[in-house]
C-alpha cells in the first residue's frame, strides 16, 4: 500500500473537518478525496479545503458504498445513533475505519461494529482521543513502569464545564437520550475507558452507578424567565444565558467553538447567530428543554485482584473537561491535576514531576483535546500506511470491552443494584 493514504470524510461536522485537517498539516501522508454529509454547506466547505473532485460529493453514505472502493480508509463521524449502519458497511467493502466515539448507542450494535472489522480484515479505530494524550498517556507508562507498584485504587473525575453541558446536554445534540443516548456513553465513555486500560488487562468484575438530572428542569425555571434568551428580562442573572455563551463570544471576536456549532450552514457572525438563537434550540431557556440525560453520576467498579476505580461526571464546574486523576500504588501515589503527572515514592518520600511536551501542529491547538486529535488520527493513517494495526492505541476488543462497562453500568443506574460483570445479557438502550 502507497504511504499516502487515501480517506472519505463521512460526516462533514466539526469532528470530520478536525480530522480531514491532517491532510492539510501532512499532504504527503493523506489526502481526503470524497466526502459525504446531507448538509451542502459542510460538504461544500471540504470539497473546497481540500480540492474533492465533484464525483465524490455526495449527500448520503450509502452513494458512497454503491462506488466501487476509491480510497484505504473511511472517517465515521456522524451522528451516534447512525454510527453502525456505515461501519458495517464500509468494513464489508474492504475500507480501515477511524469511528468516532461511541462506537454505537447500544452493546449489540458495538459488537456487529466489531465483529464485521475482524471478519473483514480491516483496521478499527474508536476515537478515544484522551488515550492519545500525551500527559495522560504518560500515566500509562507510570504504572507500567512498576514506579508505583501494584495498582489499588483509581480515583478520576470528569469536571464536564457549566456551560459546556448548557450547550451539548441541555440544548444540544445529546440532550435527549431518545435522541442520541445517555450522558455516560455521550461524555464519559472516554472515562470508563481509560480506567480500563489504566487497569492493565485486569478485568473488571462488578460495577455499580448512580446518577440523576439535576437543576435543568422547568421546576427550577427562574421567576420572570421567558422561554428565550434573547427576550428574557431575567437573563443577565443567568449563567447559562444563551447571549452569554454565544453573542458575547461572537461580539469579542471568537467564531470557534460552541458558536460554529450553532451555525451548521454559515459562518458565525453576529446576524447568524442572534438569527440561530432565535430560531434554533441553542437560544432556549435551559429549563425548557427536553433534555432527560443526567448532570451528574459516580461509577464504581471492582477488578480481579481487589482494585477498585471511582469515576465522577458533573456538569457544574469551573473547568471544562480538565480530568483529574488520582492513582493508589503499593509503592506510590500518581496524581494528575489536568495539566502534569506527579509521582510521589513511599520509599524515598520524594516527589517526581512528568510533563510531556506537547508537540502537534498550531492547526490542531496547542493543548488538550486539539493535541490528542492530532496523535489520533496520525496513529491511524500510520496504521494504514504501514498495515500496522498495532500502532492504533484504541482498537477493536479492547474498545469493545470499555464500551460494554459504560452500558453495564449504566444497567446499574437504572436498575439499582450492583451488576456482576460476569453476567452475558447487555442493555440494549
Amino acid at each position: 500500500m502507497s504511504l499516502l493514504v487515501r480517506v472519505i470524510v463521512v460526516g462533514a461536522g466539526s469532528r470530520g473537518e478536525n480530522y480531514a485537517r491532517y491532510a492539510s498539516v501532512h499532504p504527503e501522508r493523506m489526502t481526503v478525496v470524497g466526502v459525504a454529509d446531507p448538509r451542502k454547506f459542510a460538504r461544500t466547505k471540504l470539497q473546497r479545503q481540500h480540492q474533492i473532485v465533484n464525483k465524490n460529493i455526495f449527500e448520503d453514505w450509502q452513494s458512497v458504498i454503491e462506488r466501487e472502493k476509491f480510497a484505504d480508509a473511511v472517517l465515521i463521524c456522524t451522528p451516534d445513533s447512525l454510527h453502525k449502519d456505515p461501519a458495517v458497511a464500509f468494513a464489508k467493502k474492504g475500507y480501515h475505519i477511524l469511528l468516532e466515539k461511541p462506537m454505537a448507542t447500544t452493546a449489540e450494535d458495538c459488537i456487529a461494529i466489531v465483529d464485521v472489522c475482524i471478519r473483514s480484515g480491516v483496521m478499527l479505530s474508536v476515537g478515544h482521543v484522551l488515550r492519545y494524550d500525551p500527559t495522560i498517556y504518560k500515566i500509562k507508562e507510570v504504572i507500567d513502569s512498576g514506579v508505583i507498584g501494584d495498582v489499588i485504587h483509581i480515583q478520576h473525575l470528569e469536571p464536564v464545564g457549566f456551560y459546556h453541558f448548557a450547550h451539548s446536554f441541555v440544548r444540544g445534540n445529546w440532550r435527549n437520550e431518545a435522541e442520541s443516548s445517555f450522558a455516560l456513553l455521550a461524555k464519559s465513555c472516554h472515562d470508563v475507558d481509560l480506567i480500563h486500560y489504566w487497569a492493565g488487562g485486569r478485568r473488571c468484575v462488578k460495577i455499580s452507578s448512580f446518577g440523576s438530572l439535576s437543576h435543568f428542569t422547568k421546576e427550577n425555571k427562574p421567576a420572570g424567565a421567558a422561554d428565550c434568551c434573547l427576550d428574557c428580562s431575567v437573563e443577565a442573572d443567568c449563567p447559562y444565558s444563551a447571549r452569554k455563551i454565544y453573542l458575547l463570544r461572537v461580539k469579542e471576536g471568537h467564531t470557534g467553538w460552541p458558536v460554529s456549532v450553532i451555525c451548521p450552514n454559515s459562518h458565525p457572525d453576529i446576524e447568524s447567530v442572534t438569527e440561530a438563537l432565535k430560531f434554533g434550540p441553542y437560544g432556549r431557556c435551559v429549563y425548557e428543554c427536553d433534555n432527560d440525560v443526567c448532570s451528574n453520576q459516580v461509577v464504581n467498579m471492582e477488578f480481579e485482584g481487589g482494585l477498585t476505580a471511582a469515576f465522577t461526571m458533573v456538569a457544574f464546574t469551573e473547568e471544562m473537561c480538565l480530568r483529574k486523576t488520582t492513582i493508589y500504588g503499593s509503592k506510590g501515589e500518581l496524581s494528575y491535576n489536568g495539566h502534569e503527572v506527579h509521582v510521589f515514592d513511599f520509599l524515598t518520600q520524594t516527589s517526581t514531576k512528568h510533563k510531556p511536551q506537547h508537540k502537534a501542529p498550531v492547526e490542531f491547538g496547542l493543548g488538550g483535546h486539539g493535541v490528542a486529535d492530532y496523535h489520533l488520527i496520525d496513529a491511524f493513517i500510520n496504521a494504514v500506511a504501514k498495515n500496522d494495526p498495532s500502532l492504533i492505541r484504541s482498537g477493536p476488543e479492547e474498545t469493545l470491552q470499555s464500551h460494554l462497562l459504560v452500558f453495564k453500568a449504566e444497567r446499574s443506574r437504572l436498575e439499582s443494584r450492583v451488576v456482576d460483570c460476569g453476567e452475558t445479557s447487555v442493555m440494549n438502550k
